[in-house]
Formats: structure tokens, sequence, C-alpha cells
């Protein structure tokens, strides 16, 4: 489960901002999708009206089927978890296990189940052996997954990864990778909002492009990426292996490194 669904969905802010003008899309369960865009094109909004931090002005939002107009905040974030982009928003416990169980504790979920569902989380993000440490001992990026690890516990349908490679050395992202997959395993709905095209190319397949509040593609990463005036006007840079495609005069929808060398061999084996 975690199909979400969108209908007509305005937002403005109480100062009158408008923020989401007439979005309408559908993310169906399992699917990875990224939001991508400039700074103010509506993706934060998008993503907290997805778990019902905010509230559509206008329109309606489903989840699997269900009218979040009759869910309260607490039942949308039971079922879609979003994990900011600044760890610091959420932690607030002494130590890293207690971060984790405190939503379930909340819950009073059992305590064998809590410890199950804590120990199976931290070790799913490399937190095993900093159970008992502070979080504010810890780095930033090792905070982050202490909140990835909160969403995980609680058993989500939907993740929300806000930034997630903001702050995170490349074992992190690693790491992150692999989280990612794991989710995707169990045919959980993976959503990121980022400014990093590399990381979109190579973990999530359809590809939202947002811009001054709207949706302006919405397709397969391959095909977002051959779109250069869609990518103009969100003032989105593509991913290196794009840019040297481009640079070569290569008119090939090649994204990533791997892709690239694959065609390399191929080419000299036609010599």
């Amino acid at each position: 489960m975690g199909k979400l669904e969108f209908k007509n969905i305005n937002f403005s802010y109480p100062n009158g901002y408008k923020a989401i003008n007439d979005l309408s899309l559908t993310i169906d369960s399992g699917e990875k999708v990224a939001i991508v865009g400039q700074n103010g094109a509506g993706k934060s909004t998008f993503a907290k009206l997805m778990n019902g931090l905010l509230r559509p002005s206008s329109g309606e939002i489903l989840l699997d089927g269900k009218s979040t107009k009759d869910m309260t905040t607490a039942q949308i974030s039971r079922r879609v978890g979003y994990v900011f982009q600044n760890p610091n928003d959420q932690i607030f416990n002494s130590t890293v296990y207690d971060e984790v169980a405190f939503s379930l504790r909340a819950l009073k979920v059992e305590e064998d189940e809590l410890d199950r569902r804590v120990r199976k989380a931290c070790e799913i993000c490399e937190l095993s052996e900093l159970l008992d440490d502070h979080p504010y001992d810890l780095p930033f990026s090792t905070r982050k997954f202490i909140t990835i690890a909160i969403t995980i516990a609680n058993n989500c349908d939907v993740f929300i990864f806000d930034e997630p490679t903001a702050g995170q050395d490349a074992y992190s992202i690693s790491c992150l990778k692999r989280v990612i997959d794991h989710l995707h395993g169990l045919n959980k709905t993976i959503i990121t909002i980022t400014h990093d095209m590399e990381f979109v190319v190579e973990n999530f397949d359809r590809v939202i492009v947002m811009s001054n509040k709207e949706i302006i593609m919405d397709g397969d990463k391959k095909e977002v990426f051959d779109e250069d005036e869609v990518l103009q006007k969100a003032y989105i840079q593509p991913p290196v292996i794009k840019r040297l495609c481009n640079s070569i005069s290569l008119n090939e929808k090649l994204l990533l490194v791997d892709d690239f060398v694959d065609y390399v061999k191929k080419m000299e084996g036609k010599k």
C-alpha cells in the first residue's frame, strides 16, 4: 500500500502567497519518484501536503483511495513518513535508541515488538553500534540516518526524503542508496526532493519537474533529462554524463557512468 492521488490541489500560505497551483497526479504504491526544480518552485510545500503537515486550500488528496480530509495529521504521518532536510528539526531525545523508539512508545507498541523494530531500523541504517549515544554527539550525516531509522521503525508505507544527500559524504550516500533499495524491495513508495541530479539518476526512475508552483514535466528520467528547454525553465543542471554527451554532440540518452562506458565499449567493438 502507499498510493497517493492529487486532484486539482491548490495551496496558499496565510500571508496570501500561493505555493501550489492546480496540481494533479498519481504516485502508485512502490514507485520511486524524484521531485526536482529550483528553490521556490513548490517542491517542499508539495511534500508537506503529502503527509498532512500542510492541508490543501482546495482540491483533494487520496491515500490508498481514502481522502485525507477524513484523517488527522497524526494518522497520515503514520502512513506517510517525512524525513526533514535538517535532522535537528526532529531530534530531541538523549539516546539514539530512545529517539527511534519515541513514536512507537507514544503509540503504545508492546515492548518486545518496539525493541525489535528499533533494532532492525537501526541495523538497516548502520546505527547498531550507536544506540546508547546522544544524537547531538554524532555527526550531522549520522543524525540524518537517525531520522530515517525513525520512519523505518514506524513501518510507513510512503517515505519522503527532503534533500537527503545534503551534508553527506560518499560513504553516507552509498548507505542511503542501500536503504532506498531495501525499502523498494519491501514495495514502499519512495519520494525525494533534491537538487542532486546524480542521486536522482542513480536511484529514481520517474522524475517530476516543478517550476513556478506547477508541474512542467513528469516522466521517465531519460525523457526528462533529454528536454533541454524544460531543464532550463526549471534551472536544473543535467547530470554530468548528460553534459558530457552534449559537449561531444553525442545524441544518446545516457545518464550513468556505467551506461557511458558500455556505449564506448560497444562502439569500440564495431571498429
